[in-house]
This record gives C-alpha cells, sequence and structure tokens, in this order.
C-alpha cells in the first residue's frame, strides 16, 4: 500500500467516523443529564479536531500528488529509470524468498 493510497484509506475511516458520530450526536439530542452533555461536548471536540486532521491530510496528499507529477514531468527518464531499478531490486528480494 502506497502512502497516497494509506492517506486516502485513512481520511475515508476518519470519515465514517465522523459521519457516526453526528448520528450518535443527533441521536442523542433529546437526552437530558450532566453526563450526557458531558460526553456530547467532548464528542463535538473530538469531531472538529477529526475535521480538521482530514483537511490537513487532503491538502498535504494534494500537494504531495502535485510535486511528484512536477518532478516525473521534469525528469521523465530519470524517474523511468528509478521506477525501473526499484522494480528490479524488489523482483530480485522477492525471488530469493
Amino acid at each position: 500500500m502506497t502512502t497516497h493510497e494509506a492517506n486516502e484509506k485513512l481520511v475515508s475511516d476518519l470519515r465514517t467516523v465522523m459521519r457516526d458520530a453526528e448520528e450518535l450526536m443527533k441521536a442523542t439530542t433529546g437526552q437530558a443529564g450532566e453526563k450526557v452533555s458531558e460526553v456530547r461536548a467532548r464528542l463535538a471536540a473530538a469531531m472538529e479536531s477529526a475535521k480538521a486532521t482530514v483537511h490537513r491530510l487532503e491538502d498535504k496528499t494534494i500537494a504531495a500528488a502535485k510535486a511528484t507529477d512536477r518532478v516525473v514531468r521534469e525528469h521523465p527518464y530519470e524517474s523511468l529509470g528509478v521506477a525501473f531499478g526499484v522494480g528490479l531490486l524488489v523482483g530480485v528480494l522477492v525471488a530469493r524468498k
């Protein structure tokens, strides 16, 4: 799994958690009590933090993809050479086992 794929999976998982947390908050809207209010406040704070993290990860992923694209376009033959070398190395290591 590449870093880009891992970041996409993390963003997807965080969105799922946020959606579930929002549904939980909606479900407990009518609940009264000090403990429920405290949990809802902590959950709201955690959701805001998760949203900020998702936006930061998305921005970093987009910036990394643009930088990679720019480098590959500026140095196409070097990029092919590096990709070939890494593929060859991985192939040799896998064949050894």
